[in-house]
């Protein structure tokens, strides 16, 4: 991508997209396609190129994008049926063999139901198993509460040993899949079933840990994680025409966070909005709230789920109901600038 700022905005070129993030040209006609949809083709290519991926689905092949693996792999796939706590169990027992398992089902599933035995079996003896919760987030839509998962970042991130990533989009999503592939550490990938917005590009740089800034700005930083990074991006444009300025951060990982960037990044602008399709309590706001309050002390609010579970609607009339969308991110920023003057 070129160095011209967001569409509207070419006669301002002190606030612009960072050009080393290479997102796609135009952030207001994006291509829309689902992260579980970048997990499958990450995982086709992850399993070309080492023999040791192996595939476990707990009855949710098609769902969770495993399909297309255990086709071309069906030696190397198992089917575990309705058996969460089996799929935790029998995926340990491979990496400690070593294979390299990435074991999927619904979020709300898997870490939800079969929380135990990812801790004990796969934390504790810290064995390289992926695990992947699809459909997670109020996106679910119709599915209702019971399938809507909400608080999986923060049964995974206080684990120790536990790697945790939600990729923005599909594209990440597969660059996200292969990185875990080789990390060679207990790893949970956050996955949404709803179509959203691909606004990076095979050029986007992606590191586990890595946070990217992609967007400059002084006035107040929001940081976010998952499908909602795009609002955050369309919140931060709109509110550059009337003169506050947003830095917007990516941090696809909640763990291991990367601190230099966020503590950098709050130095810088003294101001720190977190965005996630998560519960504000124990996700990714509340360990940006933790690095902060140790190391940079920052006003902050928190888009997400404000301690509620969701309902059934279209992910679109959810997001804005729970205080998810555009508006909600614009009105969280003036009101964090407003707590810093």
């Amino acid at each position: 991508m070129s160095s011209a700022s967001f569409k509207g905005r070419k006669d301002k070129q002190l606030i612009m997209l960072n050009p080393e993030t290479k997102l796609i040209p135009d952030l207001s006609k994006p291509a829309m396609a689902a992260t579980r949809d970048g997990y499958g083709k990450g995982l086709m290519t992850a399993g070309e190129k080492d023999d040791r991926v192996v595939v476990l689905c707990a009855d949710l092949t098609e769902s969770t994008r495993c399909e297309e693996f255990k086709k071309k792999f069906p030696e190397r796939f198992i089917e575990m049926g309705v058996a969460e706590q089996n799929l935790a169990l029998v995926a340990s027992g491979m990496a400690n063999y070593g294979k390299i398992p990435f074991a999927a089902s619904y979020a709300v599933f898997s870490p939800g139901r079969n929380n135990e035995q990812i801790r004990t079996n796969i934390s504790l003896n810290n064995v390289p198993v992926k695990i992947v919760g699809a459909h997670a987030g109020i996106s679910v839509g119709p599915d209702g509460a019971t399938h809507q998962a909400l608080e999986d970042i923060a049964l995974m991130r206080v684990q120790p040993n536990m790697v945790v990533v939600v990729p923005c989009d599909a594209v990440e999503a597969e660059k996200a899949t292969l990185a875990a592939a080789v990390n060679d550490k207990p790893t949970y990938l956050r996955l949404g079933r709803e179509k959203s917005a691909v606004f990076t590009t095979p050029a986007t740089p992606f590191e586990i840990g890595k946070a990217i800034t992609l967007r400059d700005g002084a006035d107040v930083t929001i940081i976010g994680c998952g499908m909602l990074l795009y609002n955050a991006l369309m919140a931060a444009e709109e509110l550059s025409k009337e003169g506050i300025e947003c830095m917007v951060v990516n941090s696809h990982t909640i763990k291991p966070l990367d601190e230099k960037t966020i503590i950098e990044a709050a130095q810088k602008t003294g101001a720190v909005v977190s965005v996630e399709e998560h519960q504000v309590n124990g996700g990714l706001g509340s360990a940006i709230a933790e690095l902060l309050a140790k190391n940079q002390p920052t006003p902050q609010e928190f888009i997400g789920l404000q301690d509620r579970f969701g309902e059934s609607g279209t992910a679109e009339e959810l997001i804005e109901a729970c205080g998810l969308d555009i508006a909600h991110i614009k009105e969280a920023v003036k009101k964090v600038i407003a707590r810093k003057k």
